[in-house]
């Protein structure tokens, strides 16, 4: 297990558009461990989601999962109303994201480069991504909700996009608030608790 440092916000990889990679760099040694690593990164972390830029490395790059055992801390309505169900591991290759239908829908999002905190980010409900696989397949996936929520989240990493340039100001929260004054509220709940900004 190869387990890399995960940058922060202010990194200036984090702000820098990924290079895109060819078919032929799949099949090398380097790209393989590089893969394996970001899994282990991942999972160590723990995520559900992390971009190449994200251990410094940039490149059109992304893994993904969202395993059953990371919703055990949700009731059936909250992993309902977040449109929550268990996402497979997969690599997603120099993706290209379509924002299908003009649905929003806001919710508390976090991190792993941005590790002290939460906000409530408004992202499309529905997309569909096109890219390769980490064997240089292409691939199609229609995502909604929370993996169409992770989808626009670490792609958001490859165009130099961190989660806190879409975020409500007013919602940045530490995980500890977050875990003491809005988890298991709604998002009409977080925001009748923070209030609306002074004129």
């Amino acid at each position: 297990m190869a387990v890399r440092e995960i940058v922060q916000v202010g990194d200036p990889v984090l702000r820098q558009e990924a290079r895109s990679l060819a078919r032929e760099e799949l099949a090398t040694d380097e790209i393989r461990q590089l893969i394996a690593d970001m899994r282990d990164t991942m999972r160590a972390a723990p995520g559900v989601g992390l971009a190449a830029p994200q251990i410094g490395v940039s490149l059109q790059l992304v893994v993904i999962e969202d395993p059953a055992e990371f919703h055990t801390g949700f009731t059936p309505e909250q992993l309902a109303a977040r449109e929550r169900a268990p996402v497979p591991f997969h690599v997603l290759v120099n993706p290209r994201l379509t924002i299908e239908g003009n649905e929003t829908v806001p919710h508390f999002e976090g991190c792993l480069s941005f590790s002290a905190f939460h906000m409530i980010v408004s992202r499309a409900r529905k997309v569909r991504v096109d890219a390769l696989d980490e064997t240089g397949a292409p691939i199609s996936r229609s995502a909604v909700g929370w993996y169409a929520r992770i989808l626009q989240h670490e792609v958001d990493h490859l165009r130099g996009v961190v989660c806190c340039d879409r975020m409500d100001p007013r919602t940045l929260s530490t995980p500890a608030n977050y875990s003491k004054h809005y988890a298991g509220k709604t998002i009409v709940e977080a925001k009748a608790i923070i209030g609306k900004a002074p004129r």
